[in-house]
């Protein structure tokens, strides 16, 4: 009963800030350029609110992705997916004279289809990214965050603690590009059935500690609980499912080279869940020979590094200039499917001086494939006496799969960008004999 009262709570929140919106929908901002949000400001009322402490979020994603040429199938379709979200953001020393404390409450709904899975790449093996990276998590609405933040030792402290996922706050990365291997935290794309990126949220808490105004240093501990993936549970707020806990650790950096912003991070995690080796079993034989069970590994664990970094100004305009990041992870060869990612990206904001708000990006990724993973396919191909890759029976064996993506984005108005794209996949899921695939992409970015 507890559960249902949660829920019910935060759907009668958001229903007020919906009641809100529709309220003021008709101001006479709405739909301006220069606002920030689509709806405007609701002839003041929303500045107010924000002044007083409370800041609507209302947003929306949307995504197409087509089969060009090549893939698995290169029977050409269009897929479409997208996102809303819903929440708000208070200040809660405004609200409630408690200082230096913040909170937030979000929701998050995800539909639609996605072109990687059963076009780009072969539907036994699937692609390792997906050219589509709002798709995912289930068409249903989730409790994406329920937190509460606060300072201590005059801001040095910082601790946040509820429900939330750990890429809000560790190995945390921009959305620019429409291809998942180049959008957000990565470490929860690769490190398998561990770090649930948005829009799942666990039991977490969160401490960061300010060495200087340049450096900080987090740790985290996050419920471990694979039964809030399941369809219906958005809402679950419940420990029953419990496999462990995910201990993330890092040190940011954010200098000023030559005045312009940079970040470094560099992380690490452990996961004190038990994790399936993906070939011996407890006897250090192939499971795939031997036909017992595999051997169970009581944590597994992995570390990242992501460098961003701006490299130039516009006509000493620092809002332009050229953008490079860098992002790699690496993960447990025992346990985890992916043991290496690497990525390299370029963003030139305000490329022109009539469009001084668009952005032009390409973007290069190396998904490479644990090799016992390889082995474990052709042990198992061994024992079903399969060795034709048509066989329905086969097992695809996975290698390197490579992801390209350049884009260009329309800063349409403050509250709405669209960002046409191309992307090209070599070897899609690592499987050698999927053909390479161009797939062309549309991104639509809009704030209410």
């Amino acid at each position: 009963m507890k559960k249902k009262n949660n829920a019910q709570l935060i759907c009668q929140l958001s229903a007020i800030a919906v009641m809100t919106m529709a309220g003021n929908v008709h101001a006479a901002d709405a739909f301006s350029a220069d606002s920030k949000w689509m709806t405007g400001d609701w002839g003041g009322e929303r500045t107010k609110l924000i002044e007083q402490g409370i800041d609507i979020k209302a947003d929306y994603v949307g995504e197409v992705g087509g089969n060009l040429h090549g893939g698995f199938n290169d029977d050409k379709t269009a897929r479409y997916a997208d996102q809303f979200g819903l929440g708000v953001a208070l200040d809660l020393q405004k609200l409630w004279g408690w200082d230096n404390t913040q909170a937030k409450i979000q929701l998050t709904n995800r539909n639609g289809q996605n072109i990687s899975n059963d076009r780009v790449g072969d539907p036994r093996a699937g692609t390792l990214s997906s050219s589509q990276e709002v798709y995912g998590r289930g068409h249903m609405v989730r409790l994406t965050q329920l937190w509460v933040q606060h300072q201590f030792l005059d801001n040095k402290l910082d601790v946040k603690a509820g429900y939330f996922g750990e890429g809000e706050d560790f190995n945390t990365f921009p959305c620019e590009f429409q291809n998942l291997a180049f959008c957000g935290s990565q470490v929860g794309n690769w490190a398998t059935n561990v770090w649930y990126n948005w829009p799942v949220s666990q039991a977490a808490i969160r401490v960061k500690y300010n060495i200087t105004p340049e450096l900080y240093a987090q740790i985290g501990a996050y419920n471990q609980n694979p039964t809030q993936l399941e369809h219906g549970n958005g809402f679950k707020l419940s420990g029953s499912g419990t496999e462990g806990t995910v201990l993330p650790v890092e040190l940011v950096w954010s200098p000023k080279v030559n005045s312009l912003p940079g970040e470094y991070r560099v992380g690490y995690y452990k996961s004190t869940a038990d994790a399936n080796d993906v070939l011996k079993d407890d006897n250090g034989q192939d499971a795939a020979t031997t036909g017992n069970s595999y051997r169970v590994h009581d944590s597994k664990h992995g570390y990242w590094f992501v460098a961003q970094q701006q490299l130039t100004s516009h006509n000493g305009d620092a809002s332009r200039g050229l953008n490079i990041a860098a992002n790699a992870t690496f993960h447990d060869k025992d346990t985890n499917v992916v043991d290496n990612y690497q990525s390299l990206m370029f963003v030139y904001k305000g490329p022109f001086d009539a469009r001084p708000k668009d952005d032009v990006g390409i973007g290069f990724a190396r998904i490479h494939v644990n090799d016992d993973v390889k082995t474990n396919a052709e042990l198992v191909n061994a024992s079903n006496g399969v060795t034709d890759y048509d066989n329905p029976l086969f097992s695809p064996l996975r290698t390197t799969e490579y992801n390209y993506e350049i884009n260009y984005g329309f800063h349409v108005t403050n509250w709405l960008t669209v960002r046409p794209n191309l992307q090209y996949v070599t070897h899609p899921g690592g499987v050698d004999e999927v053909d390479n695939a161009l797939v062309a992409g549309l991104k639509i970015q809009s704030v209410f």
